[in-house]
């Protein structure tokens, strides 16, 4: 916020004006320093450009990059196999280290098992002898209905959530973790296998937020043990916040960052409550806002970025 200098800078004035017999007034050129000084330009600013070729001669003119001989001509082109075969869906990258080293992969019918190569613009890439193909990265959130099953496909299902995103996009997508039948709320759907596993790991602490309705008012002691830590039967489990949000007590906020089946419902269920709805109101930092029941979007840039610092 500017503070108001005019009175400085009519005193200023007032003792200039008394000595501009004593020296010539030069038209500005250069820029204002405190409140009345004028620094005039000696040389013309210079622009700061960083170095991109690190101490190596600089080479504007591109040649178009010459068919590779051999498979052991890398190129600074291209994209690295691993990373190539991870966005075709096929896995992880340090999984598909795995499978190139023990010579699953081909690149134009040549098997390859050193790691750093290159796929360039043309090169037919096999896995397992399957033709694969470098897919874009999607990302799409759902607001999950009820009833619906988290799977990519279950014969005994009538409603599954990819009936919801099958216009979404031409990739193929996998849910990020699941939700149960009855549970409704965020559902993210991705084919970047790498980022799908850094938002289910638990030891990555991505939060997750549940707006919990049950049968009766939870008592005060039994939101107190949910926060300090409870034993289920397949281990020990806290909330990482807990609250009422309603003045019955029958509504529950509650942090979780735990990624084990029913979870939610089992910790109320282990004092006897009924969980009557359930409903996942934030995920990893991504929000309902906006987006109704039964309804998807893709994810902004800013937000896929957003994840992947996380």
């Amino acid at each position: 916020m500017r503070k108001n200098n005019n009175s400085n800078r009519g005193s200023s004035q007032g003792k200039s004006s008394g000595n501009s017999s004593k020296r010539s007034v030069k038209s500005p050129s250069g820029k204002r320093i405190g409140k009345s000084r004028v620094v005039e330009k000696s040389e013309p600013k210079k622009e700061f450009k960083p170095r991109k070729n690190y101490g190596k001669p600089a080479d504007n003119k591109k040649e178009p990059a010459a068919p590779r001989p051999k498979l052991k001509t890398l190129s600074a082109e291209g994209m690295r196999l691993n990373r190539f075969i991870a966005n075709a869906g096929v896995c992880s990258r340090r999984e598909a280290d795995t499978f190139i080293t023990a010579g699953a992969v081909t690149i134009n019918g040549k098997i390859v098992t050193e790691l750093g190569i290159r796929v360039l613009p043309g090169d037919e890439v096999r896995f397992d002898g399957r033709k694969i193909e470098a897919e874009r990265k999607v990302y799409i959130l759902l607001n999950k209905p009820k009833d619906y099953v988290t799977t990519t496909d279950d014969p005994h299902a009538d409603k599954i959530v990819m009936d919801l995103i099958k216009d979404a996009c031409d990739e193929r997508v996998y849910p990020v973790g699941r939700l149960d039948r009855n549970t409704t709320g965020l559902l993210l759907f991705t084919n970047d296998g790498d980022l799908s596993k850094k938002l289910t790991h638990p030891k990555h602490n991505k939060k997750k937020v549940y707006q919990v309705t049950l049968d009766k008012p939870v008592e005060r002691g039994h939101m107190d043990m949910i926060a300090a830590g409870i034993e289920l039967e397949d281990g020990p489990i806290a909330s990482d916040a807990i609250s009422y949000t309603s003045d019955d007590k029958t509504e529950v906020g509650i942090e979780i960052h735990s990624g084990k089946n029913r979870i939610v419902r089992r910790i109320f269920e282990h004092f006897g409550y009924r969980v009557k709805k359930l409903d996942r109101v934030l995920f990893a930092g991504l929000t309902k806002k906006n987006l109704p029941r039964g309804k998807w979007r893709l994810l902004t840039e800013k937000e896929v970025k957003f994840l992947k610092m996380m």
